[in-house]
């Protein structure tokens, strides 16, 4: 297997977790907001969460955004130097939530594992 196979086959593995803890992270959102109140305990409670799930969820978002980032400068050579095909990889790889808020948690503030293009 060459080194190109191997760098790629990372790559979909990176992206296959990163897809799996998003459709995760869709399926306990909603539910963890539906049972919020405003009480001192349910924030604390947010808050620990928040923290525990941004481990996990922070790690495979950098891993993202380094492979978005080895792909795009692939592209870059491989086009002779075309930055702006370059950037429709860069941008929406690098860009997004890093870390998980407890208003992402409540369902106040989208998270956006994938980065808005322009």
């Amino acid at each position: 297997m060459s080194q190109h196979d191997k760098n790629k086959a990372t790559v979909k593995k990176g992206l296959l977790v990163a897809v799996t803890l998003g459709a995760i992270l869709w399926g306990v959102v909603p539910a963890f907001a539906e049972e919020q109140s405003s009480s001192p305990s349910n924030n604390v409670a947010l808050q620990v969460t928040s923290w525990l799930l941004t481990a996990p969820y922070g790690t495979f978002k950098a891993a993202y955004a380094i492979g978005g980032s080895i792909v795009g400068g692939i592209v870059w050579i491989g086009t002779g130097g075309d930055t702006e095909k370059a950037k429709a990889i860069w941008r929406p790889s690098i860009t997004g939530d890093y870390i998980i808020r407890p208003e992402n948690l409540t369902g106040q503030r989208p998270l956006h594992f994938v980065g808005k293009g322009e």
